[in-house]
C-alpha cells in the first residue's frame, strides 16, 4: 500500500507562494534547499513535518483554472469563526474567491481563497473524512 508523503507545485513565485501558505494556513519552513541554482522550499503543519510535506518549487507558468474546474486544495480549520477571520482576512487582500457558505454533510463550512500562482484552496470546518 503506498503512502501519499508530498505534493510538489511548480510556481511562478516561490517567495510569495510560501508567504501565503505560511500566513493563512500555518505552514512551517521545513527545508530550504539550493539544488542545480533552484531555490526550492519544503513547507508543513507544524508537528506533522514527518508525515506531509508541501514542496514549492521554482519555474512555474503560473496556474490558469477554468470556472469550471473545482480542482483545489484543502485546509481544516477550528470553526466557523476562524473560517469567517481568515474570508475577512483574504477579502482585504483581494484574493477571496468564494464566500463562506455553509453545504450539507460531509461538505461543512468553507470559503476559497486564490494563492498567488492563481491556485484555488479551501478553509473548511465540519468536514470530516473518512
Amino acid at each position: 500500500m503506498a503512502h501519499l508523503t508530498h505534493i510538489a507545485l511548480h510556481v511562478k513565485d516561490v517567495d510569495k507562494c510560501v508567504k501565503f501558505y505560511q500566513n493563512y494556513a500555518g505552514l512551517k519552513l521545513v527545508r530550504d534547499r539550493h539544488v542545480h541554482g533552484k531555490h526550492i522550499i519544503w513547507l508543513a503543519e507544524p508537528g506533522k513535518e514527518s508525515l506531509f510535506i508541501f514542496v514549492i518549487l521554482p519555474g512555474g507558468p503560473g496556474h490558469q483554472q477554468s470556472q469550471t474546474d473545482f480542482s483545489h486544495f484543502g485546509f481544516a480549520l477550528s470553526s466557523k469563526e476562524k473560517v469567517d477571520q481568515l474570508a475577512i482576512k483574504a477579502k482585504e487582500d483581494g484574493i477571496l474567491l468564494w464566500p463562506p457558505k455553509q453545504e450539507p454533510f460531509p461538505v461543512g463550512y468553507y470559503c476559497g481563497v486564490l494563492d498567488p500562482d492563481g491556485n484555488r484552496v479551501e478553509f473548511s470546518f465540519g468536514q470530516p473524512l473518512g
